[in-house]
């Protein structure tokens, strides 16, 4: 009944519901959960209780004719005098000529807006004649689009709840409504659009906030559960004398978090599931050496084992490494599209034999050409979430091999659990010993003289230097320094004792990598660069990370760019020119000056910017909740994930009637029809 169009709707005309087709909203239950995005209050509180700066609602008298002025064209200013409590607050309406005839000395009126504590002043969003007492003391706020109005849209969600709202089904056990305090889907329903008091409707949310998280979570970890399942007989029994050999071999002790998190993905190896794991750390927190270890003990079991990466550059540093790490213990082979012609037919011989134990490379590993004789092992490392696709063409080589995700940006737990709530989560949350912090320091634009100097004297002692801004090219909208210019303006100032390079996202792949390969090898000292310098590239040489237009990045982008700094026995820097205009962006500054812990600043950084922004909006990967919030709501989540855990796994959901209802959404779902694991 609730998925007919909204047609049938009472007072819903054929025009009135094309327009709400065109919002998204096409049946009677997107209409009953097209939720308010705000709420206005209309409460009157005593005028010693407003705050400064907020939304307040007041009641007085009209005292004396109100004033209006007239300025530039159609534009004007009323002021009205009101006497509140035997106090005089002045009200002032921008724009509404029309409203002087209407307000008269003597008259009652309640008017709402933005309060000045200091000026004893409101200035006026919206006003009516008489006592709030006939005013909904709650007002939802819809988003809106097109001619639709407010009013129109209460009035047909009224309407639908009327004439529907017997047809609205508990999803949530008797239990959980009872454990959680939760009010019923109806009642919740009814309190989100015509609330009847604020704490009425602190309850509604928090029902939908759980519900929400609890349908989410119940999907992630069904998926889960079920590609365990498809992948039984994936069991890895490495030989455990070799690989704590290969651990006492290693020129460093493992951290404790290191050894924490090998321990939990040789645990996932040994079991009869296919593994689908992430490990988050730190830049230099020593992901790459849990990496190789988990690698030997696949080819200990007979298995060969494949690290893809993002960029040649970084697959050819990985390979020199590699190749030094498994001096004689293994067979090691670089597969990238810069390996052609004999080269690279003798390359995919040794793979397609199981000559080869170990191949680096690019996303060349998955082509048609590429044969593995018995993979065991996937590692991703860097940004690439190993898709769908990529899983179904190692599937349909007849591989299923365990997988692990490597990403250097530290996830914030919550973020974790929501965005890969399909997959285990492992972090790396210490750094090895004797690691020196890179100073940071934050500087204004007029100091860049003194910051070029800096760079100057470091190249002298044999350093090189990143420079960092946020646009290729000039901006009319945002006046920020750009590649090019700075590129131009830093060859005239250094040249010709210093070779100053230029990279940006619009080169070519081969460009990039020439550029990087040049500095590198130290032909150039100072790299000029957008943020395409961001992921994994290992140039020990360089001490200086320069971040210009720095409040331009989030928390998480800046340590990112300063990670490329600090990976060598010398002192690095990393210097921010910004000059903030607003508080969150001089938080942001003075936070990168104090700390270089990157789990607390992702924490931080989700606060100061919530969690659309902190991937970036579109690769985030966030589900997109009407009522849930990640951040603000973590604790729910938390719950949520724990109930999902323990219905899924003891196979409740399927079996206990009491979960009927959040099966059968489940089951009707397309996500859980196979599309998400083809």
């Amino acid at each position: 009944m609730l998925n007919e169009s909204v047609i049938h709707v009472k007072g819903i005309g054929e025009k009135f519901c094309q327009q709400l087709v065109d919002m998204g909203i096409e049946t009677i239950e997107d209409l009953m959960f097209h939720f308010p995005h705000r709420y206005d209050s209309y409460e009157i509180k005593p005028l010693s209780e407003l705050i400064h700066d907020e939304k307040v609602t007041i009641e007085g008298e009209v005292i004396g004719e109100p004033s209006l002025t007239f300025f530039g064209k159609r534009k004007s200013r009323l002021v009205v005098q009101l006497q509140v409590e035997q106090v005089v607050v002045k009200a002032v309406m921008f724009n509404r000529a029309f409203a002087k005839k209407q307000l008269n000395q003597g008259d009652a009126v309640t008017m709402t807006g933005k309060w000045d504590q200091h000026r004893l002043q409101i200035t006026v969003s919206h006003y009516k004649k008489g006592t709030a007492k006939s005013e909904t003391s709650i007002q939802p706020i819809y988003p809106l689009k097109g001619s639709v109005t407010n009013q129109q849209l209460k009035k047909a969600i009224r309407t639908a709840l009327n004439q529907y709202g017997e047809y609205i089904q508990e999803l949530l056990p008797d239990q959980y409504l009872l454990e959680y305090k939760l009010p019923n889907r109806t009642q919740a329903l009814k309190q989100m659009h015509f609330p009847t008091s604020f704490q009425a409707l602190k309850h509604a949310k928090r029902r939908f906030t759980y519900e929400e998280f609890l349908l989410f979570q119940l999907k992630m970890q069904w998926i889960r559960k079920r590609t365990k399942e498809a992948t039984v007989g994936n069991s890895q029994t490495y030989d455990q004398h070799k690989v704590q050999s290969f651990i006492s071999s290693l020129p460093f002790p493992l951290t404790n978090a290191q050894d924490r998190s090998l321990r939990e993905i040789l645990d996932d190896m040994k079991s009869p599931y296919r593994m689908n794991r992430l490990l988050q750390g730190d830049v230099g927190s020593g992901k790459t050496a849990v990496a190789a270890i988990c690698m030997y003990a696949s080819i200990t079991c007979g298995k060969q084992a494949a690290l893809m990466v993002p960029t040649e550059i970084l697959a050819e540093q990985h390979y020199q490494s590699l190749l030094d790490m498994f001096d004689g213990l293994a067979e090691v082979v670089l597969l990238t599209g810069s390996v052609k012609g004999k080269k690279r037919r003798e390359v995919l011989e040794k793979i397609q034999e199981q000559k080869a134990d170990i191949v680096i490379g690019t996303h060349a590993l998955i082509q048609d050409e590429v044969v593995f004789k018995d993979l065991g092992m996937v590692i991703v490392d860097e940004q690439h979430r190993f898709g769908v696709n990529q899983r179904r063409i190692l599937r349909d080589k007849g591989l299923m091999p365990d997988v692990l995700f490597m990403t250097a940006t530290p996830i914030p737990r919550t973020l974790a659990i929501s965005t890969f709530g399909d997959m285990d989560v492992s972090q790396i949350d210490e750094m090895p010993q004797g690691r020196k912090q890179v100073d940071t320091y934050w500087v204004k634009d007029n100091m860049f003289d003194r910051v070029l100097k800096f760079i100057e004297k470091e190249v002298d002692n044999g350093h090189q230097a990143y420079v960092i801004c946020p646009l290729i090219e000039e901006s009319d909208k945002l006046d920020i320094q750009n590649a090019v210019d700075l590129f131009t303006n830093l060859q005239h100032y250094f040249e010709p004792t210093i070779h100053v390079g230029l990279m940006h996202g619009r080169l070519q792949v081969e460009e990039k990598d020439e550029v990087m390969k040049q500095f590198a090898s130290n032909d150039i000292q100072v790299l000029v660069s957008t943020t395409v310098v961001e992921v994994g590239v290992n140039v020990p040489n360089a001490t200086v990370m320069v971040i210009y237009d720095a409040e331009r990045f989030g928390l998480s982008q800046l340590h990112q760019l300063r990670g490329r700094v600090g990976r060598g026995a010398s002192q690095s820097y990393c210097i921010l020119i910004a000059d903030p205009k607003g508080e969150v962006g001089k938080e942001r500054m003075k936070i990168m000056t104090e700390t270089t812990n990157g789990f607390e600043l992702s924490e931080q950084d989700l606060q100061l910017r919530g969690p659309g922004d902190f991937f970036g909006k579109k690769q985030s990967g966030l589900p997109e909740f009407k009522v849930a919030d990640v951040v603000h709501d973590y604790r729910a989540l938390e719950t949520a994930r724990k109930d999902a855990h323990q219905l899924v796994n003891s196979g409740a959901l399927e079996t206990d009637p009491a979960y009927e209802k959040l099966n059968q959404l489940l089951t009707e779902d397309h996500i859980l029809s196979g599309t998400l694991l083809d």
